[in-house]
């Protein structure tokens, strides 16, 4: 997957992100709703989320499991 290649600043879609987590498509808007994941932005009508804002995630998730 080419998302560690990806700026910050790039917007990725549901599947991406359901990648990213091991999830499904519906537990990514669950995850959003309660907060779990970042809050989706729309580009041009297209609603995706920042790769910076997700790969704080993922580092805060992985810090939690560290510890």
């Amino acid at each position: 997957h080419q998302f560690d290649s990806l700026p910050d600043s790039a917007i990725v879609r549901v599947p991406t992100v359901m990648e990213l987590f091991g999830i499904s498509a519906p537990t990514v808007w669950r995850w959003t709703k309660s907060g779990h994941l970042p809050q989706p932005v729309k580009v041009m009508g297209i609603t995706g989320w920042r790769v910076g804002d997700l790969r704080e995630k993922l580092k805060y998730l992985a810090l939690r499991l560290m510890n």
